[in-house]
């Protein structure tokens, strides 16, 4: 039997994580930590044995917990590692702070972040990920992190510390984003807004968002990557291949591909992460099959399945 250190926040046995994900499915975390603040998780993490996982879980935005849990202890920030601060051109954001919070806030002072304005999740992950849209990427505004490694230590890394790549980082396992300083350019916040209408706009009218989902199911095909570089092709899309597999609105169990945007996998009622995993692999079976492309998850699948 494992001791766990004692703490000021909230530590959680047997914690189901279905209600913490956008999708609604996956099984109980051996115990899940709320931590009070900074210290508290340092504190924590420096006295947990060095055997136990541990996972940093923003909001579940882009994540599947499978039915069977987690063998781990789950991380999740909330108060105290929301805070959102302007100053000059620079946006210092807690890793518990929305990306669209941060946008409207970096707005409102004259400070361009409007591509997180409709990014699912909050900035912790969307730094972990190289979160992106409409061209821009963490990446081309990121300048540092603030983390707290898996031994309890406040570490600052840069962007180049990070590596970021297409929806890919190489933070190390176990290690937690609780800031990020962003830079922004300065631009009138009456436009910035209204960019961000648009933008609503244009995503309620393709992607479903209503229903339950977790966001981009695939990346899209290698070589035709959104990154927003001037050699960049946007001919090939993830949704194309699956319409072209013949896969839009596909349902295995309670879950489906969207018929309104088919890279978005959706919990249309009931649906367990088996039934949502399984479709997705389906999927990728069926456009392999039909087109000779591989595609790459994008929403991360965490946890044990349980036994057939």
């Amino acid at each position: 039997m494992i001791t766990l250190p004692t703490v000021r926040g909230t530590l959680t046995a047997d914690r189901l994580l279905a209600d913490l994900t956008w999708l609604r499915v996956g099984g109980p975390a051996d115990y899940l930590f709320q931590p009070a603040d900074e210290a508290d998780l340092c504190a924590f993490l420096a006295d947990l044995p060095v055997e136990v996982a541990v996972f940093p879980m923003g909001v579940g935005s882009n994540l599947i917990v499978r039915d069977g849990g987690l063998r781990a202890v789950v991380i999740r920030l909330g108060r105290g590692f929301n805070t959102i601060l302007c100053e000059g051109n620079q946006v210092v954001a807690g890793a518990a702070a929305l990306d669209a919070h941060v946008a409207r806030r970096a707005a409102e002072a004259g400070l361009d972040l409007t591509f997180l304005r409709t990014i699912p999740g909050s900035i912790g992950g969307a730094v972990r990920m190289n979160a992106g849209c409409y061209g821009s990427y963490v990446a081309d505004h990121l300048i540092s992190v603030r983390c707290v490694t898996r031994a309890g230590n406040v570490v600052v890394l840069t962007k180049a510390d990070l590596e970021l790549g297409y929806r890919q980082s190489t933070l190390p396992e176990g290690w937690v984003i609780v800031a990020a300083t962003l830079a922004a350019a300065a631009a009138e916040p009456a436009l910035l807004a209204a960019r961000m209408e648009d933008q609503i706009a244009k995503r309620d009218a393709s992607q479903p968002t209503k229903d339950r989902s977790a966001g981009s199911t695939f990346r899209n095909p290698v070589g035709y990557s959104s990154t927003g570089k001037a050699d960049d092709s946007h001919e090939l899309k993830a949704w194309k291949v699956i319409d072209d597999a013949g896969m839009r609105g596909a349902r295995r169990g309670g879950a489906q591909m969207s018929q309104m945007h088919s890279n978005f996998l959706i919990n249309a009622g009931g649906a367990n992460a088996a039934d949502l995993e399984d479709l997705g692999e389906e999927v990728r079976k069926r456009v392999f099959q039909q087109s000779g492309i591989t595609l790459e998850w994008e929403i991360m699948r965490v946890g044990e399945r349980l036994a057939e």
